[in-house]
């Protein structure tokens, strides 16, 4: 069973047992989250599509850790003009550890 669904305005592809980076959620590790913003369910044979979302259908996932991304440096530069300005930022991410994900529609 696969399922499309949506956590901060972006949108995951996941099945059970599935790890999966997001953007850093405000949870505690092992706590476990809800999330009720579904587009998509599918298994093998039938797949229902949500406008804009299906009302039953829900993914239930846990918080494995809270870490950041490698540093990326930018860099401003204008040739001749003696202008060079760099800059790195770390963004922070959540992995989450898909559960469950509902059947309530007899798929």
């Amino acid at each position: 069973m696969k399922a499309v669904f949506i956590i901060k305005n972006k949108q995951y592809l996941a099945k059970i047992g599935d790890l999966i980076n997001t953007e850093k959620l405000d949870y505690k590790i092992g706590e476990k989250v809800t999330f009720k913003e579904v587009i998509i369910l599918s298994n093998n044979k039938n797949i229902k599509i949500g406008k804009p979302y299906l009302k039953k259908e829900f993914i239930t996932a846990s918080i494995q850790s809270q870490n950041k991304n490698k540093k990326i440096h930018m860099i401003k530069f204008n040739r001749r003009k003696h202008y060079k300005k760099t800059q790195g930022h770390r963004q922070k991410y959540t992995t989450i550890k898909i559960i469950n994900i509902s059947n309530n529609l007899g798929i």
